[in-house]
């Protein structure tokens, strides 16, 4: 019995550590505010301004479903499309975006356990150049993440 749960601990060491490199990682917090708040600041795209502060403009055209499209203006660098490519209400959403041979994947996602909402936003860079624009911009989209996550935080718990 030890030994099984050994080499679970191990392979869970093994995942968490491999999704936290400058191309794969995550960042989760928590809050006394409801999922629905929570949804209501991740799903209201021209206003993610707000809390992601490299972000000069978010546009999104139609309504927050599958298959939408938008345009995302950084503070600095050139825009970018995106679609939403996954979305389960309440619980998740996955959107990508176009990046030279593969994709920038951001998953936002949602649970609540024992009274607390936990909210998480993974972000992973794919394809060919997923190390070399991870090198690039992943290290500082994953240095600003946690700051993004407490912003987050501080408007759904003032709503």
């Amino acid at each position: 019995m030890k030994q099984i749960f050994l080499i679970i601990s191990i392979l869970f060491a093994m995942t968490t550590n491999a999704q936290q490199t400058n191309y794969h990682f995550s960042h989760t917090d928590s809050t006394s505010a409801t999922s629905d708040k929570i949804w209501q600041v991740w799903t209201d795209v021209p206003n993610w301004k707000q809390w992601d502060k490299g972000l000069k403009e978010a546009i999104l055209e139609g309504e927050f479903i599958v298959g939408s499209k938008g345009k995302l203006i950084p503070d600095k660098g050139p825009k970018s499309k995106f679609i939403i490519s996954e979305l389960e209400p309440y619980k998740s959403y996955t959107f990508k975006t176009k990046i030279p041979f593969g994709w920038l994947i951001i998953k936002r996602t949602l649970e609540v356990k024992e009274g607390k909402t936990y909210f998480t936003h993974d972000v992973e860079f794919t394809g060919l150049l997923k190390k070399v624009l991870g090198k690039k911009l992943g290290k500082n989209y994953r240095e600003m993440l946690p700051e993004v996550l407490t912003e987050i935080k501080r408007i759904a718990e003032s709503k």
